[in-house]
């Protein structure tokens, strides 16, 4: 869903930025609910349906991380989840893209772009039809249609984050063609992220694509220039 009237959990411990937050995004048209720890916020996603979520990474208890890592398995593995985070290294940064965030705002932050982040990801969660490639790509025994947004196992839809997806749909408009991390990071709406946030990303699609991702047949690296897909079957 990109419209305004998305539904979005905000995940925080600090009782007064929650109230800020939340006013700020229901006054630009947002349906927001809140949860003050990871425990909460579980609750609230076992029987409520959201389309996005904004995490703090610091919480006590069990932290943002450890909440996007599990939510990552089978309880929300397509949900777009922006991490809050005080710690801006770029270690930690690849932790949280390691984790499975779709993207990360480091505190403090102007609100607007927080407006602005979560709008690019409620976007990429729904892309557009990819003009560009003329039909569905095979990759081994999946196919992946760009037209359809998804990607199709031998048995079921294969289910992909809204980061993987986006970054899945820029390689495949452009099939044999080298695409570099700047320009990967643009699909993906991401800014100021460093090379190995980007490969992360890709690490994380090659394991949803490739039968051995440690030895890859479609999703190729080239040193120095970025990465190729070379569908085939």
């Amino acid at each position: 869903m990109s419209g305004e009237s998305a539904h979005i959990l905000l995940v925080d411990d600090d009782s007064r930025l929650r109230t800020l937050l939340s006013r700020f995004l229901t006054e630009n048209g947002f349906r927001v609910t809140t949860a003050e720890s990871a425990a909460e916020a579980r609750d609230k996603l076992r029987f409520m349906d959201f389309d996005l979520m904004v995490l703090d990474v610091m919480m006590p208890g069990e932290t943002g991380l450890s909440l996007t890592g599990d939510l990552r398995g089978e309880r929300a593995p397509t949900l777009p989840i922006l991490l809050l985070t005080a710690r801006g290294a770029p270690e930690d940064i690849v932790a949280g893209f390691e984790a499975g965030a779709d993207d990360y705002l480091g505190k403090p932050f102007d609100p607007r772009v927080l407006l602005a982040r979560i709008r690019a990801m409620l976007r990429r969660a729904q892309p557009a039809p990819t003009p560009v490639q003329a039909g569905p790509l095979q990759l081994g025994t999946a196919t992946f249609d760009a037209a359809r947004a998804e990607l199709v196992g031998p048995d079921s839809r294969v289910r992909l984050t809204g980061a993987e997806l986006s970054l899945l749909s820029a390689l495949a408009a452009r099939p044999h063609e080298i695409l570099s991390r700047e320009a990967l990071a643009a699909a993906l709406g991401l800014d100021d992220v460093n090379e190995r946030a980007i490969d992360v990303q890709v690490t994380r699609l090659r394991r949803k694509i490739e039968e051995d991702p440690r030895e890859p047949r479609f999703l190729h690296t080239v040193r120095g220039k970025g990465y190729v897909l070379k569908p085939g079957p």
